[in-house]
């Protein structure tokens, strides 16, 4: 006999609904163990379903312990589901469970162990059961040394992340510095990171802009290089100006606390994704329906 104490107990053990636990202690003749089994199968059909589907928004944070840092990107279908607490933590959970270990590619992180299943499986569970399409994205290590300090800043509740590693200064520099980043999405961090062939391709936009006004050439080639320092500013962290203090670039407001900028990373939700086109009304009716 199926007791309600024991549908009680499967749910709490799942978070599935009542009716899908009732049928799989049926199915099971009574056994809580192999109905978990049963549901987390039912549960990867469902999930498998939703593969297809388009997963662009979701959460990026910051994860410190000591010297190490892990930035990661998760993702869900709609940003409704990303300020779901359940959602909150298996983020939390993954970045932890990636800081506590040695992993260097997403491939391998997804076979590491969380509340005793491996990540992979574990987004798989709770696809299923919050009902989107939820992926594990990226995640980059970074390392610091002891005289370096991290400075991290998340910007809407984690729709952007950024870390930095600075030299001497202070967590105060550092965050200023990473808040910097979040703000104004440099493209490079320094002019030495910006690759040989964009270099190329925004001087002969520039000469072919000047040429356009009218310029002779060699006025249009000296023209380009004023152009370039504009470039520079715009897209390189340490040459744009100081979002508290647009009087100075951020190199200078490192010099000034004595500090240097090792690196920076930052991680945008759904930068580079393509993004689904939200009808609120068909996803509701899709819940109704139980699709």
């Amino acid at each position: 006999m199926i007791t309600a104490e024991l549908v009680k107990e499967l749910r709490d053990k799942t978070g599935a609904g009542m009716m899908d636990c009732k049928k799989a202690l049926t199915e099971t003749n009574g056994n809580v163990e192999e109905a978990v089994d049963w549901l987390r199968e039912k549960g990867i059909s469902k999930a498998e379903k939703k593969q297809s589907r388009i997963a662009a928004e979701g959460l990026a944070n910051i994860f410190v312990n000591g010297n190490k840092a892990v930035v990661l990107e998760v993702n869900s279908e709609t940003d409704f589901v990303s300020k779901n607490d359940e959602f909150k933590e298996m983020v939390e959970s993954i970045g932890n469970a990636i800081l506590n270990s040695d992993v260097k590619t997403v491939e391998d992180a997804l076979n590491l162990t969380v509340e005793g299943s491996t990540i992979n499986d574990y987004i798989v569970a709770k696809t299923a059961k919050i009902g989107e399409k939820l992926s594990f994205r990226r995640f980059e290590v970074v390392d610091k040394n002891d005289d370096e300090v991290f400075g991290s800043y998340l910007h809407m509740g984690g729709k952007i992340a950024t870390l930095t590693v600075v030299k001497g200064g202070n967590e105060e520099v550092a965050k200023d510095v990473a808040m910097q980043a979040a703000a104004m999405k440099p493209k490079y961090v320094f002019e030495s990171d910006v690759p040989e062939s964009d270099i190329e391709a925004e001087k002969k936009v520039l000469k072919e802009q000047a040429m356009n006004e009218g310029k002779p050439a060699d006025i249009a080639e000296k023209m380009v290089e004023g152009r370039m320092k504009k470039f520079y500013k715009e897209q390189c962290l340490i040459d744009q100006a100081f979002i508290k203090d647009d009087s100075i670039d951020v190199q200078t407001y490192l010099n000034n606390n004595n500090a240097e900028l090792i690196s920076m990373t930052r991680y945008e939700v759904g930068e580079g994704m393509e993004h689904r086109e939200e009808n609120f009304a068909e996803e509701v009716m899709k819940q109704v329906n139980g699709k």
